[in-house]
């Protein structure tokens, strides 16, 4: 087991690539502490993950809280190896339809609610312990309609680095996760029934050389190497998931004749 007698805090546990996380880490023999902001989500996913998980409910972007539990789970379980900044949201944020309130909501909770993750982990973060954000690849594509949301997954970028460079006097590691269009809940409101989650999938799938969608296990497995000892040496760097999308687009399905 690649996780054994280590300490993992994951925000955004109660869903999506955070939840897959937390199984595959639970799975490689971590004690596991997630976070959410909903209850009822937060309940159903501790119940999912068996009795080994510490579901502790908090905002991360209150900070106050994020401190109180953090040092709820570092008292129960120990200090930290592993904190997964996962927590985030999406959004639209379009020209000419976006209020201050909406862009700065997704800033708070994307950025600057992660930069406070850490910060609030500290604390209880062992030396030579490990720190993974979760990106995404919208930081480089350019895709209309999204200013706020790739806005703030560029800051994490460039976060990932500044961090890495600010911890390594501790030997504590600092990567990124990048997720292309992976399967998760986040796509509910744009995929309300089977059928119109099975168009979203072709037409996301079409736009990567490996043409499918990321399975959220598949980036689990990547934060899972940057967790791991496997990647003792390695720093400041993203593992991108996505197909193929970001680095070879000509190569894309959709581009392919045959």
């Amino acid at each position: 087991m690649r996780l054994k007698n280590k300490v993992a805090l994951i925000t955004g546990g109660n869903s999506g690539i955070g939840f897959a996380t937390a199984r595959l880490f639970l799975a490689e023999g971590a004690k596991v502490a997630i976070t959410g902001r909903n209850a009822k989500t937060l309940a159903a996913a501790a119940e999912a993950l068996g009795g080994d998980v510490l579901a502790l409910q908090a905002d991360t972007t209150d900070i106050p809280a994020m401190e109180n539990a953090f040092a709820e789970a570092a008292e129960k379980l120990g200090k930290f190896d592993i904190v997964f900044a996962n927590a985030g949201i999406a959004g639209e944020t379009a020209l000419g339809k976006t209020t201050l309130e909406q862009f700065e909501t997704i800033v708070r909770i994307n950025f600057t609610g992660v930069f406070f993750t850490v910060q609030a982990a500290l604390p209880h973060l062992n030396d030579g312990g490990s720190v993974i954000l979760n990106g995404s690849v919208h930081a480089v594509l350019g895709i209309p309609g999204y200013s706020a949301y790739a806005g703030t997954k560029s800051a994490v970028r460039a976060m990932t680095r500044n961090l890495a460079s600010e911890l390594a006097p501790r030997g504590i590691r600092v990567n990124q996760v990048t997720p292309g269009a992976t399967k998760t809940p986040i796509w509910g409101p744009r995929a309300a029934t089977p059928e119109a989650m099975d168009a979203l999938e072709a037409r996301f799938g079409s736009l990567s050389p490996l043409g499918r969608m990321s399975e959220a296990d598949e980036i689990a497995k990547a934060a899972l190497y940057f967790a791991s000892d496997d990647s003792a040496n390695v720093t400041a760097i993203e593992i991108t998931v996505d197909g193929g999308a970001v680095n070879a687009p000509s190569g894309a399905k959709l581009f392919r004749t045959a």
